[in-house]
């Protein structure tokens, strides 16, 4: 894979998938599908539920939702005796740091300075809405930090 993607491409297409109407955790996912074996229409569905800080309850980012769910492709173990858990849990807390460092925290809420209520009904896209949230820069920075790392460790 290595080549394939300049830079900010990752970058670029979970901005465009949020764009499009997606969530955070979708966006930031679904833009790493060329590299991972799952089918876009998979990849959106299996983070459907993880937006709005999982489920519109603004806990942790679906931006940093989609971060973990990648590392996982990557990373991931799926026998518990796999030594595996104990490099992914590290490489997850790496991450936290890098993204809380740029973004200011991996907390929905925080995120958005408690200025979106929790549950309910999505609040529809509109250009106001855009402009009243900085969830495109934040799913692109996750995903700008996420092809950073995965260049770091070699896998892109």
């Amino acid at each position: 894979m290595e080549g394939i993607f300049e830079t900010s491409s990752f970058e670029e297409r979970a901005v465009d998938f949020f764009m499009k109407g997606y969530n955070c955790s979708q966006a930031v996912y679904a833009a790493f599908v060329p590299v991972l074996d799952v089918e876009e229409k998979d990849a959106l569905r299996i983070a459907s539920a993880f937006g709005g800080g999982f489920g519109r309850l603004r806990h942790v980012c679906g931006a940093f939702s989609g971060v973990t769910l990648v590392l996982g492709h990557f990373f991931g173990y799926d026998d518990p005796s796999d030594e595996k858990k104990d490099t992914l849990y590290p490489r997850v807390q790496e991450l936290s740091c890098r993204f809380e460092k740029s973004c200011g925290s991996i907390v929905c809420r925080e995120i958005l300075k408690n200025n979106v209520p929790v549950g309910g009904t999505p609040s529809p896209r509109t250009k106001e809405y855009y402009e009243s949230r900085p969830c495109a820069r934040v799913v692109g920075q996750a995903a700008k930090i996420l092809e950073e790392y995965l260049r770091e460790e070699g896998c892109l």
